[in-house]
């Protein structure tokens, strides 16, 4: 009974394994029977675009589009960045609050709210100077520069720009110490000129502080 099934097993292998086999030298030649060959399909040619009228497009200048800030967009930047100088310099990130300050000072030079500017670019200065941020240092140095210029106080106007190009060269700052140069030869050429209204930070919302009588 054993020998009949293995003979039954056997028999059915060999046939379904052989419905599946194929000669090897029909296959190849198969493979290398010469097939029809037809010809290429030709590329069409569209020359409608030769067609079309040539449009000469206006040579129009495009001139610069200047939005003014109102106060309450300038009050909304001021309050978003202060709230991000606070979280900077509560969790110890002093590098990011010191450019926080830095941007602090500059709105208030916008506005020319110059007492307010000199206090944050103090702070921002003494954060850079502790950080070893000498490119942030200058620029600070510049900034405080043009406020006390603002005040009508070109001597140390002229100290910190002064200390400015000696850090600058000292580190290779080339740009910077270009941007120095025109600035003390702006200072020079304007120290004659009078200052602009200063306005004060307890009057920063109520305009100009009134000069005394």
């Amino acid at each position: 009974m054993r020998y009949f099934l293995l003979l039954i097993f056997c028999s059915v292998s060999i046939s379904a394994s052989a419905q599946w086999y194929k000669n090897p030298i029909e296959a190849v030649k198969y493979a290398f029977k010469k097939h029809t060959r037809y010809p290429m399909i030709a590329n069409v040619q569209d020359n409608s675009v030769k067609k079309l009228a040539l449009v000469k497009l206006p040579n129009d200048k495009i001139t610069k589009a200047v939005i003014d800030v109102n106060p309450y967009a300038l009050f909304l930047m001021e309050a978003s960045v202060i709230k991000t100088a606070q979280h900077n310099m509560r969790f110890r990130i002093y590098n990011a609050a010191s450019y926080n300050f830095s941007d602090l000072a500059q709105m208030y030079l916008k506005q020319n709210r110059l007492s307010e500017a000199k206090w944050y670019l103090l702070q921002s200065l003494q954060i850079s100077r502790q950080q070893n941020d000498d490119r942030h240092t200058v620029t600070n140095l510049m900034g405080l520069a043009t406020v006390k210029a603002g005040y009508g106080d070109y001597i140390q106007a002229n100290q910190d720009l002064a200390e400015a190009r000696t850090l600058a060269a000292s580190r290779g700052l080339n740009s910077d110490v270009t941007a120095i140069e025109k600035q003390i030869r702006f200072l020079q050429d304007n120290k004659l000129n009078p200052k602009a209204e200063i306005r004060y930070a307890e009057t920063a919302d109520a305009g100009p502080k009134p000069a005394n009588k």
